[in-house]
């Protein structure tokens, strides 16, 4: 596809499979599904919501640094919970301190995570 440029860098969660971090279409970052790993070691890191977020947002945020944007700049973010009953709230609390208002749209399931508890993905608007 023309115009499709990979994002990479070594400050967010590797890939561990064959995609990218993000890719850039046309006025559109693409954010692959991030986990809260760590960057160096690709070891999970936290042992709740909490703290699973707050590393998947950094990791998140590392893919937007990486293409000069920012967590104001996401227009939507999809995020998977491992048990969303008893984790939305703590997971809400870590994900909103990233954002300001208007808020990105955001669609928010259940999902069968492997040994982690949170994964997030986003949509972001480059053009100015």
């Amino acid at each position: 596809m023309a115009g499709k440029q990979e994002i990479r860098t070594a400050e967010g969660a590797p890939p561990v499979g064959p995609y990218s971090q993000g890719v850039v279409v046309g006025d559109f970052l693409y954010t692959s599904g991030m986990g809260p790993l760590d960057p160096r070691t690709g070891e999970v890191v936290g042992d709740d919501v909490a703290a699973q977020t707050h590393r998947t947002m950094r990791n998140l945020g590392a893919v937007l640094e990486a293409h000069g944007l920012t967590f104001d700049d996401v227009v939507k973010a999809t995020v998977h919970l491992q048990h969303v009953k008893e984790d939305f709230a703590a997971f809400n609390e870590a994900y909103q301190t990233y954002f300001t208002r208007p808020y990105p749209v955001r669609t928010t399931v259940g999902s069968d995570l492997l040994d982690i508890l949170v994964e997030i993905d986003f949509v972001a608007y480059t053009g100015r």
